[in-house]
């Protein structure tokens, strides 16, 4: 979720995006010799570190390439690799190289997390779940809150009570059905959890973002 807070012509938003692919990642760090300290703890859901110089440099050549371009398709990948080999010297190091460990605990992690957003009306067998991923249910829950913040069952309810709203708002769908859809079999007791994630009873909540979309 985000807000921008100011924007305008004068001095426009600009937002950037770069996805990280692994097998570049990967190579970046062989042909430059980085190794990269593990960190002792797991891999947190989102980290924070100062952008150094170096780094703030290369990005910031990377975003005057879309004033040119004619130039972006043959220097954007050299910034992009620098970018990276930036990365991994500095704080963020030991996360970034998380993405070129194939069965690291991030990834597996990252594989429940899909199959609960592809089964979202489906129950959570939490015994199941930790056994298919050769961890104890503990560790199970340890890692997976080291990755999104949340427990397991903190974040499919999350996850359920996100898509029902997208269901009542986008699609029209009533209370009844979109609880159903995501898995509650209790309109009531799917009102008390949207309540407590929202703020407001569901059609309290989705006639307010319909009046603050003008729809």
């Amino acid at each position: 979720m985000s807000n921008v807070v100011e924007a305008s012509e004068e001095k426009p938003y600009l937002n950037l995006r770069i996805d990280l692919d692994p097998a570049l990642v990967a190579a970046v760090m062989i042909e430059s010799g980085i190794e990269t300290k593990k960190s002792g703890t797991g891999v947190k859901a989102m980290d924070v570190s100062p952008v150094d110089a170096d780094l703030l440099e290369a990005v910031v050549k990377l975003v005057k390439l879309f004033d040119t371009p004619d130039e972006m398709k043959f220097l954007a990948p050299l910034i992009i690799r620098e970018i990276i080999y930036r990365l991994l010297k500095g704080k963020q190091g030991a996360r970034l190289s998380q993405l070129i460990t194939t069965e690291g605990d991030a990834q597996r992690i990252s594989r429940v997390v899909r199959q609960i957003r592809e089964n979202i009306s489906q129950p959570l067998k939490i015994e199941d779940t930790a056994r298919s991923l050769a961890m104890s249910v503990s560790g199970f829950h340890s890692h997976f809150k080291s990755v999104t913040a949340m427990s397991p069952l903190q974040f499919q309810k999350q996850i359920r009570l996100q898509e029902a709203r997208r269901l009542m708002l986008g699609e029209n769908m009533d209370v009844a059905i979109a609880s159903f859809r995501v898995g509650y079999d209790d309109p009531s007791y799917f009102s008390r959890e949207y309540k407590k994630l929202f703020g407001i009873p569901p059609h309290r909540d989705i006639a307010k973002l319909r009046s603050n979309l003008g729809k």
